[in-house]
């Protein structure tokens, strides 16, 4: 993974290779300015030579995908022909929290209700709460501030010219309606991509009728079109090669009367609402609007077009991978560097009591966030020397008025560690970070890992 370089002031440069790092750490020319994503900054260097870097951004209703890239454009004088070389320097995937949003919202509601409808009387509130007009859903909005907030974050760590966003990630009515602007979008280079991606993560990438995965798979009617059956997503399915000749022009009742439970499985995933669909496209455009407003030029990819490249180009199934194949890309190297996990945990509730079935408090809080200088979701480190948990422990922190703190470390959660032996690496910011690999299957999230401890180190 690139370490990102800034001069003197703060100006960002071009990111550096880590062992480049290493030594400019290991001879005092730099220190170390943030942890998560490891940054140094230089004492004696004002300015340098930039190069141009773009932000991809791959927008997903529970995970965004994105990728730094430095571009490079080669000109070949036989044909006149431009190739466009995206150069990865940082991949990262954004874990957003809006489910949880959507959940307490739900419950807080709930309890409002039951307060003041058969508990206690209370008069009913008047109306002084306003939606500005085109407003989203606190879930939704939630996606687009942190998205946001983001690509400002990396804008201070490295020289970014430009910005490249996937804006239509599902065209719900060209699935539904294959037809509706004509025969040339079903027969162009792209055709059926919109339609196979997305009952891809509908079904999970595994046949629907035998549960097989890394299998070719094929889309299949559920009710056969020989018999009456519609083109509608909610008609379609994957089955692996075996399975779709064993069913052949049979309805799916007839080809699973004996495994009752499979068969309602699949009705009921059939009839799954396009829930995820149109999360991103109610958040699309908003969060296009807010990346325009950093005055950069922003180019536009849809969903098909980033599969389509990916395809291309053979690489792996990846979040951040599709965000280095939006927007117009001939070429990518360096897709095998690691993938920094971005998980959104919020920075804590102003809530001070916590809530039984019913909604009332059963227990009292303290009142202070921050205990002995520390905070809960602080990246600290532990050295312990005596006991029974002697080792070091990097993590997030969780905090008690007595000082006996547990660390969420990369080993499991550890608790009881004394707040003496605890030294803080980076604030909380509403985010826990973890590392994966990009060319295989990503791994689980594991709060307070930072990327840069190991460089630091060393260095």
């Amino acid at each position: 993974m690139q370490v990102f370089v800034l001069d003197k002031h703060k100006k960002p440069l071009m990111p550096c290779h880590p062992a480049r790092a290493r030594e400019l750490l290991g001879n005092g020319k730099a220190v170390v300015h943030k942890r998560t994503p490891f940054t140094i900054r230089l004492k004696d260097r004002i300015s340098g030579e930039v190069q141009p870097v773009r932000i991809k951004i791959d927008p997903g209703s529970k995970i965004t995908g994105i990728a730094v890239v430095r571009e490079e454009t080669t000109v070949f004088p036989e044909t006149g022909e431009a190739e466009t070389t995206a150069h990865v320097l940082f991949l990262a995937k954004l874990t957003h929290r809006g489910g949880a949003i959507r959940d307490r919202l739900t419950a807080r509601r709930a309890f409002r209700r039951r307060r003041r409808s058969n508990l206690r009387h209370r008069a009913p509130r008047f109306d002084n709460r306003t939606k500005p007009e085109g407003g989203l859903a606190p879930s939704l909005q939630h996606r687009v501030d942190t998205t946001a907030a983001w690509v400002d974050r990396f804008r201070k760590l490295v020289p970014v010219t430009a910005i490249s966003q996937e804006l239509v990630r599902f065209n719900m009515q060209k699935m539904e309606n294959p037809e509706i602007s004509g025969a040339e979008y079903q027969q162009g280079t792209l055709a059926g991509y919109e339609v196979r991606e997305y009952l891809l993560e509908k079904w999970g990438r595994t046949c629907a009728y035998c549960g097989k995965t890394d299998v070719p798979l094929e889309v299949d009617h559920i009710h056969p079109r020989s018999k009456g059956g519609s083109d509608r997503v909610a008609n379609l399915t994957f089955s692996c090669r075996p399975c779709n000749k064993k069913k052949g022009n049979r309805p799916v009742e007839a080809f699973l009367a004996k495994k009752p439970e499979v068969l309602s499985r699949i009705l009921a995933k059939a009839k799954a609402p396009l829930r995820d669909a149109a999360a991103v496209n109610a958040t699309r455009w908003n969060l296009f609007e807010r990346l325009k407003r950093t005055g950069l030029p922003v180019e536009t990819g849809s969903g098909g077009r980033t599969k389509w490249n990916r395809t291309r180009l053979g690489l792996p199934k990846a979040h951040a991978l599709d965000a280095a194949c939006v927007g117009t890309v001939d070429r990518v190297e360096g897709g095998t560097r690691p993938v920094l996990t971005i998980k959104a945990t919020g920075r804590g509730s102003y809530q001070r009591t916590r809530l039984d079935a019913f909604g009332f408090p059963r227990g009292i809080l303290t009142r202070k966030k921050a205990h002995f200088g520390f905070r809960t979701g602080d990246l600290v480190r532990a050295v312990v020397t005596t006991g029974k948990k002697i080792g070091t422990y990097v993590g997030r922190v969780a905090v008690r008025a007595s000082g006996s703190f547990n660390i969420q470390a990369g080993s499991g959660l550890v608790q009881g560690i004394s707040h003496k032996v605890c030294r803080l690496l980076q604030r909380a910011d509403g985010y826990g970070y973890s590392l994966a690999t990009s060319n295989r299957k990503e791994s689980a999230f594991l709060p307070g890992i930072n990327a840069g401890v190991s460089i630091a180190r060393r260095g």
